[in-house]
């Protein structure tokens, strides 16, 4: 640079791709003849080192977390937990308010997440324990230990209640959700919302006959065809069929 240059300030901001503030500071050092490496004055990149070591703690707990929710929530034999949910239907196209509606019963078992599901008139312990009987014990081949459900008059009453002495003549434990709080049997909603999203809503139904036919097929698509992610890309179907080959 020739020394008869006249370069300002602005010029060299520009130059080095910084504020004119951090231009004055270095001529300013420059007059005290500071020429050493100086601390940087900027707080955020003095803490970026804590801050990285920090989030590399947040995530390893989270990790962790993760891993303990993982081993407590996912059984590690068939029937050890059903979980149960109940959803009420929309009406069918050629239906009015005056018609009846419909509830879906389902259960999931939550090793393998084999589906069972029922179509019912009402959701009263009786349709309840109807659907335990007919659409989940018959069918199932293995045993039920327990069965998981939220609050609903229609899975919880005294022993009396006709769903709660079908588990009790069949040995099968009750556990419910926490009052007021229905998600934690996520495992249950997710797989009603995924019958409502790829059965449901894109099937024609002429009637109610024709909605519980083409539900056992679903079903029968559930459990022997769709991969699903939380079994690790296998069909309900090949689980049980490798760990009956294991543990026979």
């Amino acid at each position: 640079m020739h020394h008869q240059e006249k370069i300002t300030v602005t010029d060299l901001s520009k130059r080095f791709m910084v504020s004119r503030p951090t231009i004055y500071i270095v001529l300013r050092g420059a007059r005290l003849q500071l020429f050493v490496p100086m601390a940087s004055a900027n707080e955020r990149y003095k803490t970026i080192k804590y801050g990285i070591k920090r989030l590399a703690k947040i995530e390893k707990t989270l990790e962790d977390k993760l891993r303990r929710q993982a081993k407590r929530y996912n059984k590690s034999y068939p029937g050890e937990m059903l979980h149960v949910d109940t959803k009420r239907l929309p009406l069918l196209k050629n239906e009015t308010k005056q018609h009846t509606r419909e509830y879906l019963f389902v259960g999931i078992d939550d090793f393998s997440r084999e589906l069972y599901a029922g179509i019912y008139s009402d959701k009263s312990q009786f349709s309840a324990a109807q659907f335990l009987q007919d659409d989940v014990l018959v069918q199932c081949p293995y045993t039920i230990e327990c069965v998981y459900s939220d609050n609903g008059r229609e899975y919880q009453g005294t022993p009396a209640h006709l769903f709660v002495k079908t588990c009790y003549t069949h040995q099968i434990n009750q556990k419910f959700t926490k009052p007021a709080c229905p998600q934690t049997n996520g495992k249950a909603e997710r797989v009603i919302r995924t019958l409502m999203e790829m059965w449901h809503e894109k099937e024609s139904f002429v009637n109610t006959q024709d909605r519980k036919l083409k539900l056992k097929r679903f079903i029968n698509y559930y459990n022997t065809v769709k991969p699903h992610k939380g079994i690790l890309g296998k069909t309900p179907y090949e689980v049980l069929d490798n760990y009956f080959k294991q543990n026979l």
